[in-house]
């Protein structure tokens, strides 16, 4: 899997032509934050509405695929439910995440932009995050490319323990 970022502004989501857009949506947030919210903002607030309706919840879990054209540069956006931040904890990542990765390739999509469940709120540390993703997905060959909304210190906070982690393993 090849790791590419972007930061979480609507400007770059829209120089990006990836099929899928995949966001976290937080148990209890509202209005939705990071990338969810940015999405919701473009949308006007359909997100919002589908969550005041009760219709998504944001509950660990819930998946809901969104069409994302002519508004946003994306075939499709899909929100993951995270649960509660409270009971947010790396078991809870790695729930979800296989949860993601499993419904991308469920969708043939074998490029995504991804914002990481729990990452808008720091829920879980760049680094290790990345670890669990690349851990997760190494074993999974229908997964090329992803580029991740991260701000621009979490890219290099990223970017420097691959390299770190890189030459440990050239090492051992």
């Amino acid at each position: 899997m090849d790791l590419r970022f972007t930061e979480p502004s609507l400007r770059k989501l829209d120089l990006l032509g990836t099929e899928v857009l995949v966001a976290a949506l937080v148990e209890g947030e509202r209005p939705p934050r990071g990338l969810a919210g940015l999405v919701d903002f473009r949308l006007a607030g359909r997100i919002s509405r589908l969550v005041a309706s009760g219709f998504v919840s944001g509950k660990r879990g819930e998946v809901l695929l969104v069409p994302g054209r002519p508004k946003l540069p994306f075939d499709k956006l899909v929100l993951f439910g995270t649960g509660s931040l409270e009971g947010f904890s790396e078991l809870a990542f790695r729930g979800v995440l296989g949860k993601v990765l499993n419904t991308l390739e469920g969708l043939r999509a074998r490029t995504a932009v991804v914002e990481l469940p729990g990452r808008h709120r720091d829920a879980i540390a760049p680094e290790r995050a990345a670890d669990i993703l690349l851990e997760m997905a190494g074993s999974r060959p229908e997964h090329d490319t992803w580029t991740l909304v991260e701000p621009a210190e979490a890219q290099r906070v990223i970017t420097q323990h691959m390299i770190q982690e890189r030459r440990r393993v050239r090492q051992e």
